[in-house]
């Protein structure tokens, strides 16, 4: 403000010349502001979200317009490396807490005049600053109007970070699935937006929101793209695996061991029967507990300090492990059953998706300890037929395998070479219609 009366004296007033609150306002209408970060306004309620914001207002008696000053400059982490989706090939940039550097990031890479930007604020006391970005012409028009719809809810809600956002636009709260994607890699994002998705900002998280989130997305990650198309391919279909074995694995021991033991092996059968020999509980319970105590070193490592959260989870669980075998409480067999059952959920990208499974595995294993094969043949149907109806911003959730796309096949289970997997038609009219000179 002081550099802004200065300039006033000397230029307009001139030197000498008595300032006063008329010749401010003269200044002011006549040459609206002398700095790049000020503004005139004459909205109140603007002004009060601009004093909300830090920034500094400027009232005249008289006057029926206030100066704006950007003042607010507060500190925010630094751009680091992703720490949730680290890779090995690829950008290292992660986003941060600040919603104007993850725009910036967004921008540099997507440098086009289709690129679409639009912010709200929610409601209550936060009124926390929302954005959301999608690229004009790949963006399916009928699905951004629902998404438009649905945003109208945070207008009158608290929002502190992007899960509130998902909860208040997802099509099922209920479904354990996740119905969109959670990224806080710049690249993810702008590959999404080419998809064409919408990517949602909310001040203060360093995560961002891609809308929608499909089934086969939930299992891929951004080195798939970065990596040969025959290893990238292989590691799809592991992961496909570990998906079905995060899923299915104790409740298929419980089922065989518990009602079809004759599809066992001899020498196998064999072996599990005297590694169970002298446990007091069945297979079911046995499974449950240790399920139990294994989520809760899950749990107890993530809130735990860095340093000591890794070395607690490890240690934790070899003794554990080892203590139940000793005591007589668990069998080798159900320690190693349910220590691959950890290790595949965590091959799984997406955290939430991993939670999800961690959720359907009892109901399976409560199936196939009380009808075996068939219960567990039941509630894999029951999950297909959930996932089928499934719908993420009317999206079928299964997205190319409902209705099935042989085309769209070349980016799901396998990874295709690039120059293969051709650009949607809506991208290419798009591109045909773009303005060749930018905004």
């Amino acid at each position: 403000m002081k550099s802004v009366l200065q300039d006033l004296v000397t230029h307009e007033v001139g030197p000498g010349t008595e300032v006063t609150t008329e010749s401010i306002i003269q200044y002011f209408e006549d040459d609206v502001v002398s700095a790049e970060s000020a503004s005139l306004e004459n909205n109140f309620d603007t002004l009060v979200d601009h004093i909300l914001d830090g920034n500094l207002v400027i009232f005249f008696e008289g006057w029926d317009k206030a100066i704006v000053f950007q003042a607010s400059g507060l500190e925010t982490r630094q751009i680091t490396e992703p720490i949730s989706e680290p890779s090995v090939q690829g950008p290292r940039e992660s986003t941060v807490e600040n919603m104007n550097i993850n725009i910036g990031l967004l921008r540099i890479r997507l440098k086009s005049p289709l690129f679409k930007l639009e912010t709200l604020s929610s409601g209550g006391e936060t009124r926390t600053k929302i954005a959301y970005c999608y690229l004009e012409g790949s963006v399916d028009p009928e699905m951004l109007a629902e998404f438009r719809e649905r945003m109208e809810a945070t207008k009158s809600m608290e929002v502190l970070e992007t899960s509130y956002v998902e909860e208040l636009i997802q099509d099922s709260m209920y479904s354990p699935f996740p119905q969109f994607r959670v990224t806080e890699r710049p690249d993810v994002a702008v590959a999404a937006l080419l998809d064409g998705k919408i990517v949602v900002l909310v001040q203060g998280t360093g995560t961002m929101l891609i809308c929608p989130g499909l089934f086969i997305e939930l299992l891929q990650s951004s080195e798939d793209y970065y990596q040969r198309t025959v290893y990238s391919s292989l590691i799809r279909w592991l992961r496909v695996l570990a998906f079905f074995m995060a899923l299915t694995l104790p409740s298929i021991y419980i089922a065989v061991t518990t009602f079809h033991s004759e599809m066992i092996p001899t020498v196998l059968l064999l072996t599990i029967l005297d590694s169970r020999e002298g446990i007091p509980f069945p297979a079911f319970v046995e499974a449950l507990i240790m399920e139990f105590f294994f989520e809760l070193l899950r749990e107890a490592g993530i809130r735990l300090p860095r340093p000591v959260g890794s070395a607690v989870s490890i240690v934790g669980a070899l003794v554990i492990g080892e203590a139940a075998i000793n005591a007589g409480l668990a069998s080798p067999m159900m320690v190693i059953i349910v220590a691959l059952t950890g290790i595949a959920s965590f091959a799984i990208p997406q955290y939430n998706m991993a939670i999800a499974l961690r959720i359907l595995r009892f109901p399976l294993m409560a199936l196939s300890a009380s009808f075996g094969g068939f219960g567990l043949l039941f509630g894999l149907l029951v999950i297909l037929w959930h996932m089928v109806t499934l719908r993420s911003l009317g999206q079928p959730f299964l997205g190319a395998l409902q209705p099935f796309s042989p085309h769209q096949l070349l980016d799901t289970f396998i990874r295709a070479p690039i120059k293969y997997m051709d650009r949607s038609p809506r991208r290419k009219r798009a591109s045909r219609s773009a303005p060749q000179h930018s905004e």
